[in-house]
Parts: structure tokens; C-alpha cells; sequence
């Protein structure tokens, strides 16, 4: 059964407060939708729309990630909708998720159900007495609880390989890297804007994740601030930059080497959902579009499977970003949290080295 968002007491969030990591304060980013700033070539801006492709599928038992649809799968992204009982007759529970069936090759099952999204940043009462990492930065208030349907999520961010057999089925459209360093097969792809990551993923049956879903898989569902917990980010849980530089200190060839380099996907261990890189690498497009703060939201970012503003329509007026995740190669620890957002233009313009990993539903139970 598809359950509407926006019924009434029980889909209504609440707000908690939430442990801030232990680690010391850092300085808001002055500017979300500023990154690298090294100036290669504006990106092209086409804002296509999935195209009809042959059928494909994945090997059977096989190891290797999606370069092909999944079986059964339209080319046309996903809806998100839900699938679990309604949960009628109690103000106080939210619905059953549909549990964890097996996942297909390349993908992980991330378990549905209430979690801790967004940060209460401003309150003095934090956990180990630690001042705010982003005092200026009211993109992640309040925190609150809403609940997201079982999904798959790929367990690593989409390479150039992958992305380049969607091109070879004409599928999707040419993009990818313009640093020098950046194209090898098994490097995270980057550069590519909002609409190529959703062409790519509704060529597998799937759709770009919903900020819920992306935080939900990068934070768990205890109100951890990390994949691995609350402790911070760090060279051995996530490639992003530390004292030795960016990239973990890892320099990329050709000009400006110390702008360092994307990784090869899956250089860090995985989370508690075998998902890799959702801390650092590459920063990732996710479905919604940006709100200045989850309260400026309102209802469209509260309850059951929330979509943000205007539902996650092609177009919404007043809003004219999308939202990215995750941190990145380039930014320091204080991006590579569960819970920092930024924003950019969907046509990527100007350029950033953003890449992506893709969702698909689970289906409903029998």
C-alpha cells in the first residue's frame, strides 16, 4: 500500500536533540556552492530526460558493480513511494518497513524506518562540551525524525567505466572529469551534472536518493553524525583533506598538484550497510531541492518518505538548486559528516566535481 506523506498525527516528526561528535569546532563553509576553484571549461547544461534503451542485465552471482540496467528494470527513474501497512490506530508508531529482501549485485538493502535526520547546531548542550563545527550554518536545523522505506542504495559511487557503458548504449549523455588525473575506469566518476546522474540511474531501474534516504544510509539509525558512529572523519575512514593535503595528501599529475585527486571507489572500508565512500571523495548529487534549513522546508521535508520541496518535481518555483552530500576529496573533516548539505545548480554551472551513487526501491512485500 502507498502511503501519503502528509497524514496527519502520526506522520508528524519529532524533534530531538542530537550529540554533536567529539572533535574540535570548526568553521562554517562562508559559501555552500563553492568548491574547487580551479576553473576548467563550464559543463554542458542539457537537461535531458532518460531515453528508451535495450534491456539489460547483470550477471548472475556476479561480483562486479551495475555497468547495465537491472533486470526488469524501465529506463524511465523509479517513483518513490512506499509499501508498508498504514499503521492506523496509534499516534505513537510509525509504519512497519517492508524488510530487507536480497539486494542486487552491486547494491546493498539499507533497512526502513524512523531515523535522526539534521543537526540542532546552536545548542550549547552538546555531548563532550564541543562548541559548534558550523555555528553559521543553519542548512541542517532542527534535527528531527522521519521515516524512510527499505531501499537499495549501490554500495559505491558510480566510476567513469560505469558511466561511460551508458554512454556506449546511447543511453546517457557524454560527461565526466576535466581535471587531468581524474579518468581512470575505476575512479569515481565527477563533473557530471544533476540530470546526467538521474539519466544514469533510471538506465539501472532506479532514481537518484532522496536527502532522506542518503542520511539515513550515512548516519544509521541511532542519530550517529558518522557512517561509523560520532567519531570524525579522518584518512582512514575516508579520502578528503587532512594535514598532508588533499586526497589524504595523495597529489594529482599535471598542473596545480595539490588540488589532489579522486580515488579509485571502495578505498576505505565500508559502513554497517556495506556502502563505501559516503564520507568523502566525491561529494554526491541527491534528489531533492535545496532549502535553506530543514525548518524553511516545513511539511514537504517532515514524516514518511519526504521528497523536500515540490515533491522532487523536474521544476519548483522559488527553488533553483539541488542538493549535494557527503563531503569530498577537497574539504577537510568539517564536510564529511552525515548530516552537512550544500547546494549547486543542477546543470552544474559553474563546474564542480560532483559524482553520485544511485537508489532503486524495494518492492512490496507478497
Amino acid at each position: 500500500m502507498t502511503i501519503a506523506r502528509a497524514a496527519a498525527p502520526l506522520l508528524v516528526a519529532w524533534t530531538v536533540a542530537v550529540a554533536a561528535s567529539c572533535h574540535d569546532a570548526r568553521a562554517a563553509d562562508p559559501n555552500p556552492g563553492v568548491g574547487p576553484s580551479e576553473s576548467p571549461p563550464a559543463a554542458a547544461t542539457a537537461q535531458a530526460s532518460p531515453t528508451a534503451h535495450a534491456e539489460g542485465t547483470l550477471a548472475e552471482g556476479s561480483s562486479e558493480v551495475p555497468t547495465a540496467p537491472l533486470e526488469g528494470s524501465s529506463a524511465a527513474p523509479a517513483e518513490v513511494t512506499t509499501n508498508a501497512a498504514d499503521g492506523s490506530g496509534s499516534d505513537s508508531r510509525w509504519p512497519q518497513p517492508t524488510p530487507c529482501p536480497a539486494a542486487p549485485d552491486g547494491f546493498s538493502c539499507v533497512p526502513g524506518g524512523p531515523f535522526t535526520r539534521g543537526m540542532n547546531l546552536g545548542d550549547d548542550s552538546h555531548e563532550c562540551g564541543q562548541p559548534d563545527m558550523f555555528p553559521e550554518n543553519p542548512a541542517t536545523h532542527p534535527a528531527q525524525v522521519v521515516w524512510v522505506q527499505t531501499f537499495f542504495m549501490q554500495q559505491r559511487e558510480v566510476t567513469n567505466a560505469q558511466y561511460e557503458a551508458c554512454v556506449a548504449a546511447d543511453v546517457c549523455d557524454q560527461a565526466g572529469p576535466q581535471y587531468v588525473d581524474f579518468d581512470a575506469d575505476e575512479q569515481a566518476i565527477t563533473g557530471v551534472n544533476w540530470f546526467h546522474a538521474q539519466q544514469y540511474c533510471g538506465w539501472l531501474g532506479g532514481r537518484l536518493p532522496t536527502e532522506a534516504e542518503w542520511e539515513l544510509a550515512a548516519r544509521g539509525h541511532d542519530g550517529d553524525t558518522h557512517p561509523w558512529g560520532s567519531e570524525t572523519s579522518d584518512c582512514e575512514r575516508a579520502i578528503i583533506m587532512d594535514a598532508s593535503g588533499r586526497s589524504c595528501g595523495r597529489q594529482k599529475r599535471g598542473n596545480r598538484p595539490e588540488a589532489g585527486r579522486i580515488s579509485e571507489v571502495g578505498a576505505r572500508p565500508a559502513n554497517r550497510f556495506g556502502l563505501y565512500d559516503m564520507m568523502g571523495n566525491a561529494e554526491e548529487w541527491v534528489a531533492d531541492w535545496w532549502s535553506e534549513s530543514y525548518e524553511a522546508c516545513g511539511d514537504a521535508c517532515l514524516g514518511v518518505d519526504p521528497l523536500g520541496p515540490c515533491g522532487g518535481a523536474l521544476e519548483c518555483e522559488g527553488h533553483n538548486r539541488r542538493v549535494v552530500r557527503g563531503g569530498s576529496w577537497y574539504w577537510d573533516a568539517g564536510h564529511a559528516t552525515g548530516y552537512h548539505r550544500r547546494r549547486h545548480f543542477p546543470d552544474n554551472s559553474a563546474f564542480h566535481h560532483f559524482g553520485f551513487r544511485c537508489a532503486v526501491p524495494v518492492p512490496p512485500s507478497p
